[in-house]
């Protein structure tokens, strides 16, 4: 269930006051009824929290705006610490829901919804548990294959918080399943159950891929939920193949679980036999663990390292059943730090002149706030970076760049920018707690693997991602640029950001820091490539380019319109030589006096002095700047 379930009970007439719909897409796990100020140690993570609304005291707060402010903000710091999946508010105390309240729900990232005078909490939270019922059930339908005893065991392990290595460990031992890992859709590895060493295809070594959330399920040989069976896809389409060293016994699972004496099992008959594998098998048998994604890069996929058998299919179907609320639970920490890196975010995008009723002292301690409510170090240097999925929804770009920060393994928040224009609509802002070397390289190692999943074929589904910004078959471009990391104070920060921005519009050159290719083509950048007047001005918008172009060149393009004699390709070899008039006329072939007069009737056209430093350094600009396009 998720908290937008409750909007389609129509009789319970619930109405959103505020939430994003990535909120709205939040896993309810339970619901409790509290009236308390601080309730955060009585709630658990993903329950919905129902509230009468009995600790807002208007008649004692309407004198002191701060104090109400305040007082919404600690309820909705309690709901935030735990973890809540939404808050439901009643209107029959007070009529309505208090606008600070609203305000601090927005600010904390949590999902705001009504519950009319006329709808009882007992109402709410028997149909709530109704749904979770049902959907223990239909869980129960999937994972029938694994047995009870061992089910229950995965399942502590799993509510204890034990590691998905120890979990897969657990159960290729006592299921005797061949070896498997857990990944994202983009290769990053979360665990296995392999303790000898790194599973085939591992993506951080060989920058490999294993396919998308989408296909990964149509490749396994069992029947889904609604009994049908998987299309007949060619493997081989999905991931490049690296084969592992002869000798592995990936099919033995002897090799799990040897801190523990051996117990009686369910053994399941292998297919599979020890010796040569590839990452192309490995991404063939791949299933999706819980729901698929609003991105490409949210899913997660239990990976076998050799093929299964078809008993063996079925217990690998069951078992990613069982780690489907893990998968959900990552998801909805994953859009709370969104939410909470936004607030960051927009401070940074705040204007730097304080407003009405703050001061700078003010803005650093809100920023300071909003760090610590991230979990990010006050004190630490910050590394900002922002990215751009050209042609696909922000939610996008945010998704991938926090996958690759997920490689510094420092701590990092990632929000999703609102659309500035239509030709550029998927942005993403990070900040990160490492140094800007650690996290270009972070980057660099993921980038094509982020790319290779946008670049996969994506069959029809049923359920469609976020297509508002053009459709499926369009794949965006992925980019991005780091910017110099600095103390973590709001002018330092700010400027850091203006300078990542600047590259990113620029789109990596030539030089230090900077891989791949120019803008959307899909190049990571540090801040050292903005180290030219190239550089520099490619960050200039191509109309303005185009503008200062035509304003200094135009004379002189006109001339060679109607001249056989082009003076702009003899101001580009006179000035990338230096001003040397010899050089000038030997690369020419012309005569040193012809030199002097082309460069002389340069000067007439163009009312410039080639002998001033100011004037050379202008129409080089204006040569560097390329024509807007048409």
């Amino acid at each position: 269930m998720i908290v937008g379930d409750l909007l389609r009970l129509e009789d319970l007439r619930i109405e959103v006051a505020w939430a994003t719909p990535e909120l709205l897409a939040r896993e309810v796990t339970g619901v409790t009824s509290t009236d308390l100020q601080d309730p955060a140690r009585y709630l658990r993570q993903g329950e919905l929290v129902l509230t009468g609304l009995v600790w807002w005291r208007p008649d004692d707060l309407a004198a002191d705006p701060v104090a109400a402010a305040q007082a919404a903000g600690r309820f909705a710091t309690a709901l935030r610490s735990a973890e809540a999946a939404a808050l439901l508010a009643g209107e029959g105390t007070h009529g309505t829901v208090p606008a600070e309240l609203a305000d601090a729900c927005r600010r904390h990232g949590i999902p705001l919804l009504t519950v009319p005078a006329g709808t009882s909490f007992r109402a709410v939270t028997d149909r709530v548990y109704l749904r979770l019922w049902g959907d223990l059930q239909h869980q129960a339908e999937g994972t029938a294959a694994l047995p009870a005893a061992v089910s229950r065991e995965l399942l502590a392990l799993l509510h204890a918080g034990a590691e998905p290595s120890t979990v897969l460990a657990r159960a290729v031992s006592d299921l005797g399943l061949p070896h498997c890992s857990l990944r994202t859709t983009a290769g990053r590895l979360l665990g296995s159950s392999d303790p000898a060493g790194r599973p085939p295809g591992d993506a951080d070594r060989t920058g490999g891929m294993l396919g998308s959330d989408d296909t990964a399920g149509r490749r396994l040989g069992v029947p889904d939920a609604a009994g049908r069976k998987p299309g007949g896809s060619d493997p081989a389409e999905w991931a490049p193949g690296r084969a592992v060293p002869a000798g592995r016994p990936h099919g033995n699972s002897e090799t799990a679980g040897r801190a523990r004496p051996p117990r009686p099992r369910t053994a399941v008959p292998r297919t599979s036999t020890p010796g040569t594998a590839s990452t192309r098998t490995a991404a063939r048998w791949a299933l999706p663990v819980g729901r698929p994604g609003v991105t490409p890069f949210d899913g997660w996929l239990l990976v076998p390292h050799a093929e299964p058998g078809p008993a063996a299919a079925a217990v690998l179907r069951g078992l990613a059943e069982l780690l489907a609320p893990l998968a959900a639970r990552n998801r909805s920490t994953a859009a709370a730090q969104r939410q909470g890196g936004t607030r960051v975010v927009d401070l940074l995008r705040a204007s730097a002149a304080p407003g009405p009723g703050r001061d700078g002292a003010g803005s650093a301690a809100e920023l300071g706030e909003a760090l610590r409510s991230c979990g990010l170090p006050e004190q630490a240097a910050m590394t900002p970076v922002v990215a751009r999925a050209s042609g696909g929804p922000a939610s996008w770009a945010a998704a991938a760049l926090a996958e690759a920060l997920q490689g510094t393994g420092a701590p990092f928040v990632v929000a999703p920018d609102p659309d500035r224009s239509a030709a550029e609509p998927g942005g993403a802002t990070g900040l990160c707690a490492a140094p800007e070397a650690e996290v270009l390289a972070a980057l660099e190692r993921a980038w094509p693997r982020l790319r290779a999943v946008l670049a996969a074929p994506v069959p029809p589904r049923t359920e469609p991602r976020e297509t508002e910004h053009g459709d499926q078959a369009e794949r965006p471009e992925l980019s991005a640029a780091v910017g110099p990391d600095v103390a973590p104070t709001l002018p330092t920060l700010r400027a850091a950001l203006a300078q990542a921005e600047w590259i990113l519009a620029a789109g990596p050159g030539p030089g230090p820091g900077a891989t791949g290719t120019a803008g959307p083509a899909g190049g990571v950048a540090g801040s050292g490539s903005l180290g030219s007047l190239a550089a520099l001005l490619r960050g200039v918008p191509a109309e303005v380019r185009a503008a200062y172009r035509e304003r200094l060149l135009g004379p002189l393009l006109a001339h060679d319109r109607v001249n056989s004699v082009s003076l702009l390709h003899t101001l580009a070899v006179f000035l990338d030589l230096d001003g040397s008039w010899s050089r000038a006329a030997q690369a020419l072939h012309v005569h040193v006096n012809t030199v002097h007069y082309r460069v002389r009737r340069i000067e007439e056209l163009t009312g410039r002095n080639l002998s001033r430093l100011e004037d050379r350094t202008d129409l080089r600009a204006a040569l560097l700047c390329e024509s807007a396009p048409s």
